[in-house]
Order: C-alpha cells, then structure tokens, then sequence
C-alpha cells in the first residue's frame, strides 16, 4: 500500500520540531566474522571436498610400492535467494513535497531492513546448527559424527554439552586439534575467533585477556592468554538466538561461504501509471552455507 497524506498528516503541519523512529543505529555486518565472501555469476555454486590419500604404508626390500586412490567425499550447493523491498508514495503526496521531506529518512529505512534481513539469514547458519539444516555429509552444522571417506569421524561439538567456560574452551582447542582429514589424517587444526551472543562477552573477556586463571584463588597463569590460543580474540553477533551457544572459527579453509550474485541496488522506479505513485525499491541476492563443517566447533551450552 503506498503512503499517502493520511498517513503523515504530521509532516504537513506548519511548525513541526522533529521527526524521530528512523534514526536508530545499526549493528555492522557482523556476518563478516563467520563468513568468507566471494562473488558468484551463476544461478547457484557448487563445492566438492576431496579425500585426498592415506598414511605411506612401509615399502619392505624387492616388495612393489603400494597404490592409493582419491575421490570426492561430499559436495555442497549454494543455491541464490532474491531479497528485495520498496515502497511507494501516492502522487497527491508528491505533489505536496512529502517525498522530498521524507524520501531520505525512508531510504535509510529500507537500506535497514536490507541490512537487518542479511544480518539473520547469516545467524540462521549458526543459530540452526545442532539441529535442522543438513549439509553436504548428512549431518548438521555441528555434530559429534561427521563421517569420514576412510572410516572413523570428526567431532565439532563437545561430547556433552558445556557452557563457555575454562574447562570447556581449553577442552575446545583440545577437540580442534584433533581434527581429522578424510583418510584419517590430522590435519593441524587451529582455533581463530569465538562468536558469541551478547549474553557471553563478558565471561569471553575474562576468559580471553585476564592474566591470572578466572575464578579461582591459585596463582595460576591464564593459559588460554598465554598460549595464545584464541588469536584473534572473540566477536559478539547481536543475531545469535540462543544465549548459552558459543562457537569457534577455526583456520580451515573453504568453511562457511557467503556467496554475493547481485550486490545490493536501490532507487526510484518509474512511477505507477494507473495511480501515479512513486515506487522506491531496494534488491540483492546472494546466499549463505557451509562447505566444510571443520572452520567451526559450537557448543549450545548446557
């Protein structure tokens, strides 16, 4: 329904101090922490992992060397979504300069709304990761049963589920380095950044850049600190759902993807011809997924 003079009777009285409800500030683009961004100009993406080979058997005197094969393990559509939004404003509204007072305040709003939208959708891939949503393995997000191509799994999520605390982030690291490729080698896993809901900063920050062991009277050093084992600190996103979960990334490549097919574009349109209203849209598309479930471990807390 377009806005028309009713709507905004306000904006059409002489004397009017001020207009608030649009000004409100905007969390960045926190999906920028979890996802790595490429560009795509095909209707969907499609990515294989690779098992590569097992462990060099020990070739005895005068024996033939032995063979190993290779084969794809799994592979992972990105299919794009349109995400789009306008409004309108009825010609008699034009024609009394409500557009020129408000077009600006309006588009701010919109671009909100673009960004907010782009904002969950990337949340969903971790707030739907114990459960629901399945990737290229079978599995979700995270699981303790990722299947491996040479037998055996990976786990990225704790055992029994842990709150954010010492034991269960040292645990953590701990789990990461453990991690296995398809043949069952290791594959030197390292941690990089933990994400977390507002409800955590403050145990992370205790965690993470205190010198002395939290909540104990031993003079113990801070491990986690002293190692360095968390090297690039940790991020809040303001769209996790859930207040306990707590999630690593870790430095293995080709993880959690956002593929972009049409960056974001907005301005006014041709006006309607049979009412004359002014049409103001915004449009993007892209997607977001996982590719290989190891760039992340997650716990949804106990």
């Amino acid at each position: 329904m377009a806005i028309s003079r009713a709507q905004l009777q306000k904006e059409l009285e002489p004397g009017l101090n001020a207009l608030f409800g649009l000004e409100y500030k905007n969390y960045t683009e926190e999906h920028k922490e979890i996802f790595e961004t490429e560009n795509s100009d095909r209707s969907f993406e499609e990515e294989a992992k690779l098992s590569g080979f097992g462990a060099a058997p020990t070739k005895a005197e005068g024996e033939s060397i032995t063979f190993d094969s290779a084969q794809e393990a799994w592979s992972t559509r990105y299919t794009h979504e349109t995400v789009a939004m306008g409004f309108s404003i009825t010609e008699e509204a034009m024609e009394d300069n409500l557009y020129d007072k408000l077009s600006g305040r309006y588009v701010k709003a919109l671009a909100r709304a673009m960004a907010y939208t782009k904002q969950v959708k990337g949340a969903d891939v971790l707030n739907n990761a114990f459960s629901g949503t399945t990737y290229g393995d079978g599995k979700v997000l995270c699981a303790t049963d990722h299947p491996l191509v040479g037998g055996g799994v990976n786990s990225n999520r704790p055992g029994v589920a842990a709150d954010l605390n010492e034991t269960s982030l040292e645990a953590a690291v701990i789990d990461i380095s453990r991690y296995n490729d398809e043949r069952g080698l290791l594959i030197s896993a390292k941690p990089k950044k933990l994400i977390l809901p507002p409800q955590l900063q403050f145990v992370a920050t205790r965690l993470l850049e205190t010198q002395g062991r939290v909540q104990t009277a031993d003079n113990d050093i801070n491990a986690l600190a002293n190692n360095g084992s968390i090297p690039q600190g940790y991020s809040v996103n303001n769209y996790l759902t859930d207040p306990n979960a707590w999630f690593l990334m870790t430095d293995i490549p080709n993880g959690l993807k956002h593929f972009v097919r049409v960056p974001l574009s907005n301005g006014l349109t041709d006006n309607d011809f049979d009412t004359g209203n002014a049409r103001y849209k915004a449009r993007e598309r892209y997607s977001f997924g996982v590719s290989d479930p190891l760039a992340v471990y997650g716990s949804p807390g106990a």
